[in-house]
């Protein structure tokens, strides 16, 4: 084959080369442009972070591994989470963390035998935020005695109405309590530099500052401080019944958990939403 012949079969496979080269470059382009106008997904989506104790684990054993870390803790500013000796006022609460940032409190209503809903309140500003969203737990607690005493007209089933009508009891008690700012808050969230949150920790009333550095987001981290009564273990939530004896008083169980922050505007504050026949945990 002459050198004439040959050149011509190069010269066109060098042009489709080129031209596939060309073409490949534009579908690339084209992808990256694609890509660029997605919306990048969050890769922390369905993540959550928890701080507190858990169902079984020890009280004494978790106050010392808290005392631990926070007296190791040299991060900057994080949040962490607060526990108080007994329940507090809403005024009390915020004597008691006076200069400190604080994002929400958590808070329940200690009936004597009776498992209530535990709820989380955001409170920048202490004590009117929580007065506030206080007055909005009420109104849902308004809202879920009208529901069950609705159900206990409508079942004939007697053991269901009794459950109905324990529930109405229990929701009512709660709604009175919260409406008049009741001594309900046992916890808070707050962020300080590590040395503010050593002497918080020292501060009459608070039983143990949990520090949390790797919190970065409120609205996925799950907060389950222990409750004032509890000093051994953490027990499953119980219901004893109605309390024979009218007024607050201390329950050796834990309570629901509303663990979603609440707004502080009235009647707005997250909840269960309408309720179950039995409250459970």
């Amino acid at each position: 084959m002459s050198d004439d012949a040959a050149r011509p079969r190069r010269s066109r496979s060098a042009a489709l080369t080129w031209l596939a080269l060309a073409c490949a470059l534009v579908v690339l382009v084209v992808a990256v442009a694609q890509r660029r106008d997605r919306p990048v997904s969050d890769r922390t989506v369905g993540e959550v972070t928890r701080v507190g104790v858990t169902g079984g684990a020890s009280i004494p054993a978790y106050l010392r591994a808290a005392g631990d870390e926070l007296a190791r803790l040299d991060a900057p500013d994080g949040y962490a989470l607060v526990s108080f000796d007994g329940y507090l006022t809403p005024a009390r609460a915020a004597a008691t963390l006076d200069g400190t940032r604080v994002s929400a409190v958590v808070a329940r209503v200690p009936l004597p035998g009776r498992q209530t809903e535990i709820v989380r309140i955001a409170a920048l500003t202490l004590p009117r935020d929580v007065v506030a969203g206080m007055a909005g737990v009420a109104t849902r607690k308004d809202r879920e005695t009208a529901d069950y005493r609705s159900r206990a007209a409508a079942t004939a089933d007697p053991e269901l109405r009794r459950v109905y009508d324990s529930g109405a009891e229990v929701a009512a008690r709660e709604a009175e309590a919260y409406r008049t700012g009741c001594a309900c808050v046992y916890a808070a969230v707050v962020s300080a530099p590590p040395d503010a949150l050593r002497g918080l920790a020292g501060r009459p009333g608070v039983r143990v500052v949990d520090p949390a550095p790797e919190v970065t987001r409120l609205d996925r981290t799950v907060f389950t401080p222990p409750l004032p009564e509890q000093r051994d273990v953490v027990r499953p939530p119980a219901d004893t019944g109605p309390a024979e004896a009218g007024g607050m008083g201390d329950s050796s169980e834990a309570a629901r958990t509303v663990s979603g922050p609440s707004p502080t505007a009235p009647g707005s504050v997250a909840g269960s939403g309408a309720p179950n026949p039995a409250p459970t945990s």
